[in-house]
Parts: structure tokens; sequence; C-alpha cells
């Protein structure tokens, strides 16, 4: 059985006439910082995805009368006329909420790449690292 580097090689040169040249490396480490600085800029944008996300969805909702309608659902459940839901469900409370989740969000994910990119290069220790096929077109 051909692996799929083999396989590939096949293919384009069946293709084009002339065999494509194949190079095999192996990833033996990732760069600490270049795994932090992306892994914050893929936490940037998770965050802003989920700021913009909440604010969309938030503006939806209370263009739809949804609050209004939970707010009088929650007045009559709670038989209290002092409480409102609408106070705690206001646009800056959301929103700053949201806020508060996505510096989280982004202090984690950036975290996380820095640990990845740690245990990958003590891996390769044992492992001896990825193996990677390229093939040229």
């Amino acid at each position: 059985m051909s692996s799929v580097a083999e396989r590939l090689a096949q293919k384009s040169s069946s293709r084009k006439g002339r065999p494509a040249k194949q190079v095999r490396l192996r990833l033996v480490y990732i760069d600490f910082w270049s795994a932090v600085k992306l892994s914050f800029l893929i936490g940037l944008c998770l965050a802003i995805i989920s700021i913009v996300g909440a604010f969309l969805i938030w503006i939806v909702l209370d263009q739809t009368g949804i609050f209004d309608n939970l707010n009088s659902l929650f007045k009559d459940i709670s038989g209290t006329s002092g409480s409102d839901l609408k106070s705690i469900l206001s646009l800056g409370t959301v929103m700053g909420f949201s806020i508060v989740v996505a510096i989280l969000n982004l202090v984690v994910t950036t975290a996380l790449g820095a640990v990845c990119a740690l245990l990958y290069n003590l891996s390769v220790k044992i492992t001896g690292g990825l193996m990677i096929g390229f093939t040229n077109n």
C-alpha cells in the first residue's frame, strides 16, 4: 500500500508529464514567541467576534420584544413589582459582561498556545517530531 504523498506524486506526475519533486520534512521545534503571538491574534479575533456577536444578538432580541416578554413573565412569577429584569439585561450590562468574557478568553487562548508549544517541544525529544511530506506541483 502506498502512502498519501506517493499517490499525490503519481497523480501530479501523470498530469504534467514530468515527475513531481517530493520533499519530506520533520517539524522538530515550534518557536515559543511565534506560538504566543499567533495564539494572541487568534484570541483577539475570537474576542472581537464574541463582542460583536453579543451586541447583534442583544439588538435582535430587543427589537423583537423578547426582553419585554421576559420582563413581564419574570414579574408574574416573582410577584414583586420592584424587581426589573430589563435593568439586569440592559445593553451596558450585557456588553460589559461580554467584554470581560472576551478578555478572559483572550488570556486563556494565549496561555494555551504557549503551553501547547512548550508541550510539543518537549514531546519532540521523545517522539522525534512530526514528519510532513510536500510535493512540487
